[in-house]
């Protein structure tokens, strides 16, 4: 199989994380915080040891700051729900996930909320600026950023937006779902208040585990409550981070797993990691504009992507139908539809028939977008 989908979840793991899962099943699998005994404590020892590598490659102010969740959306949905009071206002851009709009949009529907979308111009940082100023409003709480589109690449001037909410002190929350591993993301630096990860994405960690990342002093509400094994004779939740945030027994296998993944990436450093695939994503775009009938998405002041992944559309044949036939015929894994992101294609207006989607990784290989190219030649 020539994977290509790796914006959903990279694929093959590298060999370090594959081993630090396995060995997390033989030698870790126990509760940490929860005993006295040796085998507990060296599980809480490891877990605080992951903690400290993500604190590190994000610049986290400290390890409590480090929440573990089982995905982004989890990380998403605790900020969103955690942070949002009844009459608050939300804003976010017209690019964002259903991991975004779904939650803001169920509060607004519940009437606990309301909420605006900011639209993004692509190629026009100022422009997009202007618009989510323009719709703050003495309620605004929040405001939601996709760092990159997971259909398009277009990254979004977050580190901006970033400043523009707080100068008006409302919170910024980031949605780096597709860009943890790719772009560096300087918490403390760049002054966000919540950053949202995924850990099987471009950290390269196994599915069902996710980061919060907290920078500010803000204690927010807790999405899940139960069992953390601190302050176990109070009914109400801890109030410090991260057992406030932690309820119930920690994915340690997910954990360890991430804790490699990271480290595979800071060996290798995460600038190389993204020029290496954006020479691929650039190769393949410039190989597709020659295709005739073939239409790409890309940022019209550069005639390029930002993150790595890509989309394209073929005459007038549905998404998914071409995705399905580059399956069958050359099993190639690319994704087509709407991608969980219908407000990114209603902005594009490929709402009908969605994009066919190519994300590359560090596994790729030249010679597997060549067969790419290859196999769209039949559709041209």
């Amino acid at each position: 199989m020539i994977y290509l989908d790796n914006s959903a979840t990279t694929f093959p793991k590298p060999p370090e994380v594959q081993r630090a899962v396995v060995n997390a099943v033989r030698s870790y699998g126990f509760n940490p915080g929860r005993a006295g005994y040796r085998q507990s404590l060296k599980t809480a020892e490891k877990v605080y040891e992951a903690r400290e590598t993500v604190r590190s490659f994000f610049n986290a102010s400290s390890v409590e700051n480090v929440i573990f969740t089982p995905g982004c959306t989890h990380a998403l949905n605790t900020v969103i729900k955690g942070v949002l009071k009844p009459g608050d206002h939300v804003i976010i851009s017209s690019f964002e996930h259903n991991a975004v709009a779904r939650p803001v949009f169920k509060l607004a529907e519940q009437g606990a909320i309301t909420y605006s979308v900011a639209k993004v111009v692509v190629g026009d940082d100022e422009a997009t600026i202007d618009n989510f100023r323009q719709i703050i409003n003495p309620h605004t709480r929040l405001i939601i950023c996709t760092h990159a589109s997971n259909v398009f690449g277009f990254r979004l001037p977050a580190e901006r937006l970033c400043a523009l909410a707080h100068s008006y002190k409302i919170l910024f929350c980031l949605d780096a779902a597709q860009t943890a591993g790719v772009f560096p993301i300087d918490i403390q630096n760049d002054g966000y208040d919540f950053v949202c990860c995924a850990g099987h994405k471009y950290l390269y960690g196994p599915m069902g585990i996710g980061l919060l990342l907290i920078g500010n002093d803000i204690i927010i509400d807790s999405l899940v409550d139960g069992g953390t094994g601190s302050a176990s004779a109070e009914l109400s939740m801890p109030s410090f981070y991260p057992d406030k945030l932690e309820a119930g027994t920690l994915n340690i296998s997910g954990i360890l797993g991430l804790q490699a993944g990271i480290s595979f990436i800071d060996r290798r450093g995460i600038h190389n990691v993204y020029e290496k695939e954006r020479r691929m994503i650039d190769s393949l775009c410039n190989s597709l504009r020659r295709y005739r009938g073939i239409r790409l998405y890309l940022n019209p002041s550069q005639e390029t992507i930002d993150a790595p992944v890509m989309s394209f559309s073929v005459n007038d044949i549905d998404s998914e139908t071409v995705a399905k036939s580059l399956s069958q015929v050359s099993d190639i894994a690319v994704r087509g539809g709407l991608h969980c992101a219908p407000l990114a294609h209603q902005s594009m207006g490929t709402q009908e028939s969605g994009t066919v989607r190519v994300a590359p990784s560090l596994f790729t290989k030249s010679a597997d977008l060549f067969i790419l190219l290859n196999s769209l030649q039949k559709f041209r």
